[in-house]
């Protein structure tokens, strides 16, 4: 653990650049806010670094944000290189910002994000860049209820129509994914997003020797979650 953290150090100077909940009592002042945003540390593991997402997300929906790292003096800190403790891919949705549900701030989240939480080459690329320059322990697959990418492939597929321009890769690239859990209980959109979920955090691994090579030796965990468009929070998908 002393050789990895020093290797991210290392990194982070020399850049410039799972797979495997917490009470507030009250609203901080900024002066406590700042004092436990300078303090607390970086997570060196999975396991904290899910904390301290769950943790922030848990004062987002109890009107506790912090906001921590969200200023000039913090935007100065991380112009000569960044340390993100956490690789996102979320989906393209206005309503699910990251760095606002989990209450974080620059330089905390490398976030990845495309309509339906699809993994395909280009975010191999980014996110495997993330994983070798930044060693991160967690990489968190974020989709969400009523994705819009899902519910298109979902009609697509029932109605036997197609989706029109380039929204037609979308669906065909969800449509393997979707179609076997149709036939399932319950609500088909709710079942095929927790699907979808599942089987991009197992892509993120069977697809990239990189990740899969951190994983298996234990210095990087690959997580799913789901994040509730009427509530605002994040449950892990297991």
């Amino acid at each position: 653990m002393q050789h990895r953290a020093v290797q991210r150090r290392a990194l982070l100077a020399a850049s410039g650049l799972v797979a495997g909940a917490v009470g507030l009592a009250a609203r901080p002042t900024a002066a406590s806010a700042a004092t436990a945003t300078a303090t607390e540390p970086i997570p060196e593991t999975a396991a904290a670094a899910i904390h301290r997402l769950l943790s922030g997300n848990h004062r987002f929906i109890t009107g506790h944000s912090r906001h921590p790292h969200q200023s000039l003096q913090r935007l100065h800190e991380l112009a000569a290189g960044q340390d993100p403790f956490v690789i996102t891919l979320g989906c393209a949705d206005s309503r699910v910002s990251p760095e606002v549900l989990f209450d974080q701030g620059l330089g905390d989240i490398f976030d990845n994000r495309v309509a339906g939480n699809i993994v395909d080459d280009l975010l191999f690329g980014s996110i495997e860049y993330a994983v070798e320059h930044f060693a991160p322990p967690l990489l968190l697959v974020l989709g969400h209820e009523r994705c819009g990418a899902v519910s298109a492939t979902v009609e697509a597929i029932e109605s036997g129509g197609t989706a029109p321009g380039h929204i037609g890769a979308i669906v065909e690239a969800l449509r393997p994914i979707v179609t076997p859990v149709l036939d399932q209980s319950g609500d088909k959109v709710e079942n095929s997003v927790v699907a979808n979920i599942k089987a991009q955090a197992r892509a993120l691994v069977d697809g990239s020797d990189i990740v899969r090579e951190k994983v298996e030796a234990g210095e990087l965990a690959v997580v799913g979650a789901r994040y509730d468009l009427d509530t605002g929070k994040v449950t892990l998908v297991r």
